[in-house]
This record gives structure tokens, C-alpha cells and sequence, in this order.
């Protein structure tokens, strides 16, 4: 049997109280963000037939796809649960804001800026240096 690792601390069973965190690389697509959080959901005991779970990998494939159009990639992703919550940060390259807008006909979309902030308790958006952070909150109760 190999001897434990830090990774493997998170790999068994979560409470909803504890604290659980996903590893920290960055996804190379919204799937692989999604395979990344679901696994950290199942682990904490939520259905992933749920519509917190559905919620959560919304929030997920909106955060890291706009990173990806219109952020100039992923440069960093951070998933945990912590207090009944889940926390997920996206970085990219860009250090605009998102900007909301109304999709037509010529330019669909325009709504996953608005499901973001529906969808979670809270939103931040921090500027660093090569570009911004977008941090959610998202309640699991």
C-alpha cells in the first residue's frame, strides 16, 4: 500500500461542516472544471441529481467558459467547500469586468453574467497583476 499523500486528503468522505477542497490545477475546459467540482460535491454528500448540484455546475461552466471567450484563458481555479457553501474562484487574463449585455440575433448570449449572480450568494471580482479573479459563493443548504 503506498503511503498517503496530501492530495489523498481530500478523498474520502466530507461532511457538509467540514472543510474540502478540490486540487487547485487549472482545468483545461468547462468539462473538466464541471468532473472537478462534481467530484467534490459527491464527496460532501450532495446528490449530484440535485438542483444545488445542477446550480453548482452551472455556475462552474459559465465562470470558466467566459474566462476561456472572453478572459484570455484560465490562468487559475480554485474549488472548495467550506460552512455549507461552495467556493469557486476562476482567474483569467483579462482585467476587464464582465459587462452584462443582451444577446440577438447577430450576437447570442448575454446570459451567463446574470445566472451567475442569480445563482450564488455572493461575487467578488479582484484586479491583479495579468488580469482579475472572479470569486462565488455558493450556498449548498
Amino acid at each position: 500500500m503506498n503511503p498517503p499523500t496530501a492530495a489523498d486528503d481530500t478523498r474520502g468522505s466530507t461532511r457538509r461542516g467540514d472543510s474540502a477542497r478540490a486540487d487547485d490545477a487549472t482545468p483545461a475546459s468547462a468539462a473538466a472544471a464541471r468532473a472537478r467540482v462534481c467530484e467534490l460535491l459527491r464527496r460532501a454528500g450532495i446528490s449530484l441529481d440535485s438542483v444545488t448540484a445542477a446550480d453548482a455546475l452551472l455556475v462552474t461552466s459559465e465562470l470558466v467558459t467566459n474566462a476561456i471567450r472572453h478572459g484570455g484563458g484560465i490562468t487559475a481555479f480554485h474549488t472548495e467547500i467550506a460552512d455549507d457553501a461552495l467556493i469557486l474562484s476562476v482567474s483569467d487574463a483579462s482585467p476587464r469586468a464582465p459587462v452584462p449585455r443582451t444577446g440577438s440575433v447577430d450576437h447570442p448570449g448575454g446570459y451567463g453574467w446574470p445566472l451567475i449572480q442569480r445563482l450564488t450568494e455572493r461575487v467578488d471580482i479582484s484586479g491583479h497583476p495579468g488580469g482579475k479573479t472572479i470569486g462565488t459563493t455558493l450556498r449548498l443548504t
